[in-house]
């Protein structure tokens, strides 16, 4: 019986979990689920005679190494940063890889003896990265096979809460890690291409230059730019296109909001504030205001950002109770963003009947016969529940296909890489298709790229 090691057991690993188990017996295929929670593990590990769970650190070196010595496939479902003590131990004992994070400066260093040991180290097979990947490559590839020459990308996704259970005014629920959502766009400034011309927006402004678009069935979204456009013309094979441009989708009218958290500077995530586990949520916001003998917090914030009293945005400030005097931040030593984040939760959390909603968006330009053509393509698809949610499953299940593959031999090109070859995205998308997970396509004529209601150069 072929072992798979599976490591880390938070949310993502129900659906990938689920889905290994309904096909073990026909795999002939045992899953070993480690964490370094043994109760997390546990939970994740449902009654059943072909698995086991166990408490793993991975930073032990010596129970690392033993877990991975005994499997025939590694997947690693840890946080990003941790991927790499995983990856040296399956390059030192000949085992295959697969994690849903973005390929970091470590692991792409060891492509060369990956390869050298004709090793598959799978990386970005979750939902972003990993079947925007897909599915882009697929229509991509498909342009190219029939003669079309590549004008323009433009590409989208967004996890969000479904319509029925889209209960409060910011139109947003957290459907997976929070963290990422308060830190989002820092770090770096957002950069792409549009008709030739190279962008930048800084993090200052990312949330006020957003780009509108329509998902069929569903209606309008808005996007704002992600940093790493410019990387994928090389990933793509897309160096001639004139426009490049990869974003994350929201419900409109969220960024507008989310902006007033950036420009007080909450999302802040570079230095500890003092008292801050004593701090009440109303001295968190007073905090980034101005000192007055007499104006009330409220007003001071008002006046700061410019917003009437009977402005929706001022509604939004109110719903998540930010002026409470007794409820605490009650984090030791927390950063602006650590506290936001904690504030945030008590509201945005689903609740175990809301369903979560995943949207993603391609657009293609492309010249064929001297006509230019536009391709959109579009998936939405809609978790249960608090559980079962869209997330889990987009990233869940194309990790444990590809999993599978690989320990089949249906995937054999060696290597650090992400899911681009055909060889890799075609039986997978084929299999997510049973699963519900289906882009649909309109082919119209290409009108070229206008983002945030701009117009020329």
């Amino acid at each position: 019986m072929r072992e798979i090691l599976i490591i880390g057991a938070g949310k993502s690993t129900s659906v990938l979990i689920s889905h290994l188990l309904k096909n073990a017996e026909k795999e002939d295929i045992f899953l070993n689920i480690c964490d370094i929670d043994f109760e997390s593990a546990k939970k994740a590990t449902p009654n059943h005679s072909l698995c086991k769970a166990f408490s793993l650190d991975v930073f032990n070196n010596e129970s690392r190494e033993n877990a991975i010595k005994k499997a025939d496939i590694v997947i690693s479902m840890l946080p990003a940063r941790f991927h790499i003590e995983v990856a040296r131990d399956c390059l030192k004992f000949n085992k295959n890889m697969v994690t849903a994070s973005y390929i970091s400066t470590a692991m792409k260093a060891l492509d060369t003896n990956v390869k050298e040991k004709g090793l598959i180290f799978m990386n970005e097979i979750g939902v972003d990265p990993g079947i925007d990947h897909m599915s882009a490559m697929q229509v991509i590839d498909k342009i190219r096979e029939k003669g079309g020459k590549m004008i323009s990308f433009e590409s989208f996704t967004g996890g969000l809460v479904a319509p029925e259970s889209d209960t409060n005014l910011w139109n947003y629920k957290f459907t997976w890690n929070p963290r990422n959502v308060v830190v989002a766009g820092q770090g770096g400034v957002a950069e792409f291409i549009q008709e030739g011309k190279y962008k930048y927006i800084p993090y200052h402004r990312l949330f006020r230059r957003t780009e509108f678009l329509e998902v069929p069935g569903y209606g309008k979204f808005e996007g704002y730019a992600n940093r790493n456009s410019l990387d994928y013309m090389s990933i793509y094979g897309l160096e001639n296109v004139l426009t490049l441009f990869r974003g994350t989708i929201r419900k409109v009218g969220f960024s507008r909001a989310w902006n007033m958290f950036v420009q007080l500077g909450m999302t802040d995530d570079s230095f500890v504030m003092k008292d801050s586990e004593t701090m009440s949520y109303r001295d968190f916001v007073n905090s980034f205001l101005p000192y007055s003998p007499t104006d009330s917090v409220e007003l001071k914030l008002r006046h700061n950002l410019k917003i009437d009293q009977d402005d929706i945005m001022w509604e939004k400030l109110i719903e998540l109770d930010l002026f409470n005097s007794e409820k605490k931040i009650g984090i030791k030593e927390a950063t602006p963003a650590q506290a936001l984040q904690k504030i945030l939760m008590e509201k945005w959390l689903l609740s175990p009947e809301d369903k979560d909603m995943i949207v993603m968006y391609h657009k293609f330009g492309y010249e064929l016969n001297g006509k230019r053509k536009q391709i959109d393509s579009t998936m939405v698809h809609i978790g249960k529940n608090q559980n079962e949610t869209a997330m889990a499953k987009t990233v869940g299940l194309p990790v444990a296909i590809a999993a599978l593959k690989i320990l089949n031999g249906e995937i054999t090109t060696p290597g650090v890489q992400l899911p681009i070859k055909k060889e890799v995205y075609g039986s997978i998308l084929k299999e997510l298709e049973n699963h519900g997970i289906v882009f649909k396509e309109l082919e119209t004529e290409y009108l070229g790229y206008s983002p945030f209601g701009a117009v020329g150069n």
